[in-house]
C-alpha cells in the first residue's frame, strides 16, 4: 500500500507550516555578530545579498555546549519548493540530531513570497528562481563561508542534502562547487528534467572531483517519479531524469565500478545499493523505499505509521548523518583555511 501520496496533503502541511513559522518568525533571535560562548539554539543570519529588492538570510543550529574551541562538521540542510529553513529543520530533525550528534547546521533560504512559497534554481527546476536565473550556487555557497567566518568549523567536514527542489539543488552546488563538500545526499530529486517545449537540455557541468553521495527515493512518487516519467504534480508537465539516470552520473564521475550485493532493510521495505570501490573514497549509495511518496522519510511523518508499517519510525536524517560520519576528510581546504 502506498504511503503519503497524496501531493495536495503533503504541500498544505508544508505550507501550514511555513505560515506558522512566518507568524512567529519574530521570535527567532538573530545570530550576534560578535558571538560569545555558551550561546545554543537556532539563529537566523541575515547576509547582504539580495535577490531583487530582497536580503537574503539562513538559519544556523549550534549545539550546546559549543564554545568555539573545537572545530566541527557543518551540515548544511536545503529544503524543498513551498518550504523553508523553519518547516525544514522541523520535519528533518536535523537540529535535534546535531545536539545529539555535536555538529552545526546551516539552513538556507531560497527566494518566495513574504517568507513562504521558497524554492531553488536548481538548474532545470523551478519556477521563477530558474526563470530569473538567480544565483542560488552563489548565495550558499556565500552562506557557508559566512558561517565559517562566525563560527568555528572543519572545513574538511563541511556536508550538504537537500529533500525534493532543494536535492536537485544540492546535485547542482556539488557539481558546480563541489570542492567546499566532504559529501552530499539527495532526497526525491533528480539531477534533470525538461518540459515538452524544451529545446536545449539543462545539464549537469563536471565536478570538480570525485563527491560521496547518498541517493534516497520512494518508489511511489508521483511528483519526481522514481522511474523518470512525467510528473503528476498538478500544473507541472516536466520529465525528470530516473533515479537509475542520477546515481549513473555519479558513479561514472566518481570512478565506481562494481555495485556490492543489495542488501534488504526494514524488514524488505527498504533496498540500499552500495558502489563502494570509488576513486578517492566517494562512494555512491543508494537507498530505495518501497511504495513511499515526495515525502521527508523521518520520523515526522514515520512515526504515524501503523506498529506493523516496516517503515516505521524510519529515521532519513540519522542514515545520512551516519554515512557522512565514517566519510574521509575533504581534500583541501574546502571553505576556508585548514
Amino acid at each position: 500500500m502506498a504511503v503519503y501520496t497524496s501531493l495536495f496533503g503533503y504541500r498544505w502541511r508544508l505550507i501550514s507550516t511555513a505560515i506558522a513559522s512566518l507568524m512567529i518568525c519574530g521570535c527567532m533571535p538573530r545570530l550576534p555578530d560578535t558571538w560569545t560562548s555558551n550561546y545554543s539554539g537556532t539563529f537566523r543570519v541575515p547576509t547582504h545579498i539580495r535577490t531583487g529588492r530582497f536580503k537574503r538570510d539562513y538559519h544556523l543550529h549550534i549545539p550546546p555546549g559549543y564554545d568555539g574551541t573545537r572545530r566541527l562538521p557543518l551540515v548544511v540542510v536545503v529544503h524543498g519548493a513551498f518550504d523553508n529553513a523553519k518547516g525544514m529543520a522541523k520535519f528533518t530533525g536535523f537540529s535535534a540530531l546535531a545536539d545529539d550528534e555535536n555538529f552545526i547546521v546551516l539552513y538556507p533560504n531560497g527566494i518566495g513570497i513574504l517568507g513562504y512559497l521558497q524554492h531553488w534554481n536548481a538548474g532545470h527546476c523551478c519556477g521563477k528562481a530558474q526563470a530569473d536565473q538567480i544565483d542560488d550556487v552563489g548565495f550558499v555557497a556565500a552562506a557557508i563561508e559566512d558561517a565559517t567566518r562566525r563560527l568555528n568549523v572543519n572545513h574538511r567536514r563541511i556536508f550538504m542534502l537537500g529533500f525534493s527542489n532543494g536535492g536537485m539543488f544540492a546535485y547542482r552546488f556539488a557539481a558546480e562547487r563541489g570542492e567546499m563538500l566532504a559529501g552530499f545526499a539527495a532526497l526525491a530529486a533528480s539531477i534533470g528534467s525538461r518540459t515538452p517545449d524544451t529545446k536545449t537540455e539543462w545539464q549537469l557541468p563536471e565536478p570538480p572531483r570525485p563527491i560521496p553521495l547518498l541517493i534516497m527515493h520512494g518508489t511511489d512518487d508521483h511528483s519526481v517519479p522514481f522511474h523518470g516519467k512525467q510528473s503528476q504534480r498538478p500544473g507541472e508537465p516536466r520529465y525528470y531524469k530516473s533515479v537509475a539516470q542520477s546515481a549513473a552520473f555519479w558513479r561514472s564521475r566518481n570512478g565506481c565500478d562494481k555495485a556490492e550485493p543489495p542488501r534488504l532493510l526494514s524488514n524488505g521495505a527498504v533496498r540500499l545499493t552500495q558502489w563502494s570501490d570509488c576513486t578517492g573514497h566517494a562512494p555512491v549509495w543508494l537507498y530505495v523505499l518501497q511504495d513511499w511518496g515526495h515525502v521527508w522519510p523521518g520520523p515526522y511523518f514515520t512515526a504515524a505509521l501503523e506498529d506493523r508499517h516496516p517503515l516505521k519510525g524510519f529515521d532519513a536524517a540519522k542514515i545520512i548523518w551516519d554515512f557522512f560520519k565514517q566519510l574521509p576528510d575533504a581534500p583541501g581546504a574546502g571553505a576556508g583555511q585548514p
